[in-house]
């Protein structure tokens, strides 16, 4: 049952416009609560009542309690909530990194208890390689593969998800699965897939599309993947994409774009899911640019095409 209008549904901005270090060559993790406040701030004042806590910015998960207490506070006194917590390249079957970055995703979803924040958002990317960080769309170069036809490997990631999810169904915290390509998230079969042998029913898909419209090569069809995703989804990662193909050569190109211009009719993926139930929350994204401001028009156009009234 949908118990959201368009005028209150949760639409959270991201912080991917956000560095982790400020201008003083301090790191997030230790400034000070009125220093949080100032970024928080420009959130609220870009018309946002819900903000995603990115750990690009801050890591909710490495905080002390005392300073999870002043972060709970700080979101208070500037008007914002958080409906989810996006652990971002953290995959817990990073070859190198995957035993730590389980451990962190475990202290995560305590964070998220903590301040009372619903949900945790996972994937299953890795970290940029420095090539990808060396040009102007990461996107635009090959990153991390998780192996192909590697039944241990997926094996451990359905068991160490799993074990994610019992965690965060124990603190009474939902678990999303970010789609990102390359990755066993990375097509919306093997999502499904993955989701099903996870099989806990506080997980979800973050069927996050412009991490797959993004790739210059041959796609499945937004249509396609929504059909297949959105029944299965409790959160969502939103944004879009200018999309071209010169079919005569092979050529795709993309670029970042607000949702209403992109690639995605996002009017027909939203009835999709809301058809299908769908009642979390979004969170609204864009690379380049004021991201933040664009991510704000996104937070708009999804207002008007969201229901005005609540299903009976």
């Amino acid at each position: 049952m949908m118990t959201h209008t368009a005028e209150t549904w949760p639409i959270a901005a991201a912080l991917l416009q956000f560095p982790n270090v400020g201008p003083d060559g301090v790191s997030t993790q230790e400034q000070t609560a009125e220093q949080w406040a100032e970024s928080l701030q420009e959130v609220a004042d870009a018309g946002f009542t819900e903000v995603d806590l990115t750990d690009g910015w801050l890591r909710p998960g490495d905080l002390a309690p005392a300073r999870l207490e002043e972060l709970r506070a700080t979101l208070s006194a500037v008007g914002l909530t958080a409906p989810a917590i996006s652990a971002i390249r953290r995959s817990v079957i990073d070859p190198v990194d995957g035993d730590a970055n389980l451990a962190y995703s475990h202290r995560t979803i305590d964070a998220a208890a903590a301040l009372g924040v619903p949900l945790v958002s996972v994937g299953l990317h890795r970290p940029l390689t420095p090539e990808q960080q060396a040009v102007l769309w990461f996107w635009t170069v090959p990153g991390p593969q998780d192996p192909v036809g590697d039944r241990e490997t997926w094996d451990k990631a359905v068991t160490r998800l799993r074990e994610l999810a019992d965690h965060a169904a124990s603190v009474g915290v939902e678990l999303s699965l970010e789609m990102y390509e390359d990755t066993y998230l990375g097509t919306a079969d093997s999502s499904v897939a993955l989701l099903t042998d996870i099989a806990r029913e506080n997980v979800g898909l973050n069927p996050d599309l412009g991490n797959l419209i993004r790739m210059q090569r041959p796609i499945e069809s937004w249509e396609s993947m929504v059909t297949k995703t959105l029944p299965h989804a409790n959160y969502w990662h939103v944004k879009s994409y200018y999309r071209v193909e010169d079919p005569a050569t092979g050529t795709v190109l993309t670029s970042p774009a607000p949702m209403e211009s992109g690639f995605v009719s996002y009017r027909q993926a939203v009835k999709i899911a809301l058809a299908h139930g769908y009642t979390g929350a979004f969170c609204v994204e864009h690379y380049g640019g004021d991201g933040l401001s664009v991510a704000a028009s996104n937070r708009e156009y999804l207002r008007r095409i969201l229901p005005r009234r609540t299903a009976a």
